[in-house]
């Protein structure tokens, strides 16, 4: 089979990379060379290739899906919103700068040629492409500098299907609106309407169905199941409320509650997916001082906003609830963002133009931030286990006593900082926990600290992840029209 399909929706969060890691999955299990390829991704959820590019976070799922390396044609564009109006924009891993709606209209002129080569590129290596839009695929206002959605698609020769959530109401609405809101030209792209997300008995659809492919010439090639406790690599914090995936056996030894405080520019919130596949650890997203507890571990995640949400850190009071769970013995981990807010001073003119503020002053580093932003895998130890994680930051952080030590390709040193004798910890690496052998070390080591006995599952989380990609496999193959998408993906031949 060769070809490419492209999977739009009529708005976020419907469930498009849902489908397409799906589909990936669906096709390497019939032998099928498939890639995922979206051409600009918004997200604060980075991964870091091999090759030290920076992309969503949601296409290297897919690639995990469908059984390659993840890589920079995968996610040419990646918009990284770094306030109500602005964002980051990173072009072919790299960051150019940064843009409010506006000037990124004008900027995305030119992005278009980038973004066909990738695709070419991947088209000319690959059998399949599975092309996944972004946002409503019907957002006229953007259509004429369309670059991620149908317009793409027309280009490329690429036929369409449209995704809709029925969870939240509208769907039928929302499906014939698109279409109605598409120009000729672009409207001929679609070729089939997905719903997904439904609850209950899919034949009480039956006659709404009819009556849509009637009204918009569109068949509807399949109702797909809402699928509980699966959440892949989330793109951004629309899907934060969602379900984790969870094993099935039970855990024995003592349980372990950790915090994350919910900054409004979260980012890599997918480093915390890892532990709540241990059933002995409840994972809670905190956006007010007074939901923190007592945890035992207290989790400063990574934000593209460091000075500003450590404004609103402060200004919630959450500098001083955790200050007193910190004399009540939780463990406190700094990740990126979060680190560089522990320490004694951060000086940034990139992401906020603040000349210099006092950080929390809970480690001995400093923080300065650089244009050149650091985008790489890393591999080390910690407790004598094995870790892997990756960087991707512009503050460059300096002082403080190590607690990891780094041995790769990029040279042997000691990562991150740590005081209190433990107690206190930050680092730049995300994706720390999905190693399996240093996530049971660093909260059995939590467990000490707090006088209680955590005793690890032994699950692997690539497993975990592998299971919930089989799932989202196996129900499109029993709940969409996989022959005739197939026969869409063929006709998506000609490049």
């Amino acid at each position: 089979m060769t070809g490419a399909l492209m999977v739009c929706g009529t708005a976020s969060d419907v469930g498009k990379s849902h489908v397409v890691t799906g589909l990936c999955r669906l096709l390497r299990r019939k032998g099928v060379k498939v890639a995922p390829f979206k051409a600009q991704n918004m997200a604060l959820n980075s991964f870091v290739t091999r090759a030290g590019h920076e992309i969503g976070r949601a296409q290297a799922a897919q690639a995990f899906a469908a059984g390659v390396e993840p890589e920079i044609a995968m996610n040419p564009v990646l918009l990284k919103p770094t306030g109500e109006r602005t964002s980051q924009v990173v072009v072919m891993g790299r960051p150019i700068g940064h843009f409010d709606a506006a000037g990124y209209q004008t900027e995305k002129r030119r992005l278009g040629p980038i973004v066909e080569r990738a695709l070419s590129d991947l088209r000319a290596r690959f059998d399949v492409v599975i092309l996944e839009g972004a946002g409503g695929a019907a957002e006229i206002n953007l259509l004429d500098d369309d670059i991620v959605n149908l317009r793409l698609a027309d280009r490329a020769g690429v036929p369409a299907i449209i995704v809709a959530d029925i969870d939240r109401g509208g769907a039928f609405a929302a499906l014939f609106g698109t279409v109605g809101l598409l120009p000729p030209e672009l409207r001929r792209l679609v070729k089939g309407f997905v719903i997904n997300k439904f609850r209950g008995d899919p034949t009480l659809l039956d006659d709404g169905l009819l009556d849509l492919e009637r009204r918009a010439g569109v068949p509807t090639l399949g109702v797909l199941p809402y699928l509980h406790d699966v959440a892949l690599d989330a793109e951004d914090s629309l899907s934060l409320t969602g379900h984790r995936p969870r094993p099935e056996h039970g855990h024995v030894g003592d349980p372990l509650d950790v915090a994350v405080v919910r900054f409004p520019r979260i980012a890599n919130f997918t480093d915390f997916d890892p532990l709540g596949i241990e059933p002995g650890v409840t994972v809670r997203l905190i956006d007010e001082p007074g939901a923190l507890g007592n945890p035992d571990l207290i989790i400063l995640p990574g934000t593209k906003a460091t000075v500003s949400d450590l404004g609103w850190m402060r200004g919630r009071g959450f500098d001083r609830a955790i200050a007193g769970a910190r004399r009540n013995g939780s463990v406190i981990l700094g990740i990126c963002g979060g680190y560089q807010m522990m320490g004694q001073s951060i000086a940034d003119d990139i992401e906020s133009d603040a000349a210099k503020v006092e950080a929390l002053g809970w480690l001995d580093v400093h923080t300065v931030f650089e244009w050149d932003k650091v985008t790489r895998q890393r591999r080390g130890t910690y407790a004598g286990r094995r870790l892997t994680g990756y960087e991707i930051h512009h503050g460059h952080v300096h002082g403080g006593m190590a607690w990891i030590a780094l041995d790769d390709v990029y040279g042997t040193e000691g990562e991150g900082a740590t005081a209190n004798d433990g107690q206190i910890l930050g680092t730049v690496l995300h994706g720390l926990f999905e190693e399996d052998g240093f996530r049971a070390a660093f909260l059995a080591d939590v467990g000490r600290r707090r006088r209680k006995t955590f005793v690890p599952a032994h699950v692997s989380f690539a497993a975990a992840r592998g299971t919930q990609i089989d799932r989202l496999a196996d129900m499109i193959d029993a709940h969409l029209d996989v022959t005739t998408v197939e026969a869409l993906i063929k006709a998506g031949t000609a490049a």
